[in-house]
């Protein structure tokens, strides 16, 4: 059997999902879930970042974490719309 990640959100990231819409909210709370069990899915993209973070699309708004193998958790920082999210970076 494989691991399971735990996911954890920060701060941040959770007052972002709590801030959209319904619909878009249940898809990327969806793909998040997904990456308990696939934290590397299709279409993943690791950054160019000295922190080793990566990025998932889910339509025009992106979901940035980052991966602990060793403690087998998903951290995820930021969700936002394409034109934004990497602002912060």
């Amino acid at each position: 059997m494989s691991k399971r990640y735990e996911i954890e959100l920060s701060g941040a990231a959770r007052r972002q999902l709590r801030r959209l819409a319904p619909e878009i909210k249940r898809r990327i709370a969806f793909k998040i879930d997904s990456l308990s069990t696939n934290p590397r899915p299709k279409g993943y993209t690791q950054l160019e970042t000295k922190d080793r973070r990566y990025r998932i699309r889910v339509g025009d708004y992106r979901i940035i974490y980052k991966i602990f193998d060793d403690i087998v958790l998903i951290l995820v920082l930021d969700i936002g719309h394409r034109r934004q999210v990497y602002r912060n970076l």
